[in-house]
Formats: structure tokens, sequence, C-alpha cells
């Protein structure tokens, strides 16, 4: 079985992005799409919040951020181990080696884990969740924000700049959406990390760059999840409107006479069934759907039904 997802959050002033600029100008990152460039949040960002959620959780995780360094720095506990480390199991990881190094590793296995541990080691795992770039609904409107950095004035215990300094913010006020999938044998073996994986989904927040300091919260307002056999979510992942409708599923669902998508397999939660009409939510009930007014309800539900619970 296959989980999809697709996940609106609520709108909000936005300045996403920190990693770059130009002079004092901070820019948000964006990809044109049609005729405008809409901002966009890389799913990096997003794992690595939510790798720091499931350590918040209990979850045992290899991977740290190093806040104070120079550059931008991780620490690694470990080599990795999937069966030990839940950011290991689910993110994936890339151990760049040579021949010789490969060797020094893997007798440091062998000596710390057994020979068994050795002989199953890869140096490279594909991520467990899938997920895509997070784009926003509406697109860049070339909006920008002043703030002003103070002057540090003589006898301060540190000065930062010798001059007082006028800070230029490029800004959006959208809400953002993005997709995501999980493969059940891939998650079968660890059910309680992804019951945990998909409430950190839920709670989504802190994500990296300017959004972890000026609380933009990621988490769903409205989510469509599809649980299929089939290998593909089948309708287009980037379906909300800028109306937080997703007519594509919603419709799909109804066709006459026949339906596009079997409705047994949908569950929408948030937003999207808030602001439904009483009679499309109870024609979409009728057809199989699933509805939860609670899009963190509505993941447990999904949990239980993905993993078996």
């Amino acid at each position: 079985m296959n989980l999809f997802a697709t996940i609106l959050t609520y709108p909000a002033p936005s300045a996403n992005y920190r990693g770059e600029s130009e002079l004092n100008r901070s820019v948000i990152q964006k990809v044109t799409d049609g005729r405008f460039d809409y901002p966009i949040i890389s799913p990096e960002a997003m794992r690595n919040a939510l790798r720091e959620i499931l350590a918040k959780y209990g979850l045992p995780c290899n991977r740290e951020r190093l806040h104070d360094e120079e550059q931008l720095a991780v620490k690694f506990r470990d080599l990795p181990n999937p069966d030990s480390y839940a950011d290991d199991f689910f993110f994936g990881y890339l151990v760049a080696t040579n021949s010789a190094d490969r060797k020094k590793y893997l007798q440091r296995i062998a000596d710390e884990r057994g020979d068994d541990s050795a002989k199953s080691f890869t140096f490279k795992r594909d991520s467990v969740l899938r997920m895509n770039l997070a784009k926003a609904l509406e697109p860049y409107r070339h909006n920008a924000i002043f703030t002003q950095s103070p002057l540090a004035a003589e006898g301060s215990a540190y000065q930062n700049a010798t001059t007082s300094a006028l800070l230029h913010r490029e800004t959006v006020v959208s809400a953002f959406q993005y997709p995501l999938a999980l493969n059940l044998k891939d998650c079968r073996s660890k059910p309680d990390w992804t019951r945990k994986l998909l409430k950190a989904i839920g709670e989504l927040n802190d994500v990296a760059g300017n959004h972890a300091r000026s609380y933009f919260e990621m988490a769903p307002a409205s989510i469509i999840v599809r649980l299929t056999n089939q290998l593909v979510a089948g309708y287009e992942t980037y379906g909300f409107r800028t109306d937080g409708t997703f007519p594509e599923v919603v419709d799909g669902i109804l066709h006459e006479p026949t339906a596009d998508y079997p409705a047994d397999e949908f569950y929408l939660g948030g937003k999207i069934v808030k602001e439904m009409s009483s009679d499309l939510a109870e024609r979409l009930l009728k057809r199989g759907a699933t509805l939860d007014r609670d899009p963190r309800r509505l993941l447990e539900t999904v949990a239980d039904k993905f993993l078996g619970g």
C-alpha cells in the first residue's frame, strides 16, 4: 500500500529564504510556473524540521544541527544505522568514502556491532519519506519590507558592525502546498516510528530559513490523503486552488455515471472539510470518502488504516 498526500498550509506573511542575498536584500527562493514566479520552500528544509520534531518526541536521531558555528553544520552521533535511528530510517543518508575508508568503516562496524551488521551495512540509503518543493499558492509580486539594524554604540560589550544598516527583505502573503509519499513496505518494520512521523507532519513547524524565527507554520490547514495499491497518486499533487478547494479529487469522486476515483481511498481533512457545504460533505461520505474537520485527527485515522492498527 502507498500513502500519497498533499498538504496546504494556512496563509501568512512569509519571508522564507535566507540562504541567498543581494547586498543587504534577503531574497525569496522562487520557481517560474507559467508567467509568474512562485515562492518555494525546499523539502530538505522541511525534512530537517521533521527530524528535530521526531527528536523532541523522544525518538533516537543520529544527526543534530549545530547552531553556533561559522557555517551550516551538523554532528553525527554514529555511523548510519536505520535500525537504531529514526532519521537514518526515514530520511536516508550518504557516507562519501573511498575504497580504503570503506574498509575502515566496515571493520569499525564489525568491532562495534558484529560481523552480520558489517555485512548488511550500506553506505547510502534512499529516503523512505518522499517530498517535493512547497510552492506558494500566490505568485511573488515584488513586495519587500525594510527593518533597521541599529548601531552598537561605543562601550558596548561587542559590536557586530561599525554603522547602522537598513535590511531589505522580500516577502509574500500566501499559503504553501506540498506533496509527500510513503510506502507501507518501507515502513512496516517501524510502525511506532511511522505513527510519530505522521504526527510530526501534522505538527510541522520551525522549518529552516526565516520561517524558523518569524513563525510560519507548515502544518496542514487542509490535507488530501490517498491510500492505494497503485504506484502513483493519480491526481495533480499540487491540486489546491487559491480558494482552498481541490476540485480534481472532489469532483472526480462525485463524477457521474462513473467516478474517476474510488472514494474509499481518499481522506480529506481540515479547512477543506470545514468550508464544504453540508450537501457536498454528505455526498462524499455516501460515496465512501473519509472526512474530518481536524487534519491531525485525520492523520491518526490514516495511520491506523495504513499500518493496520
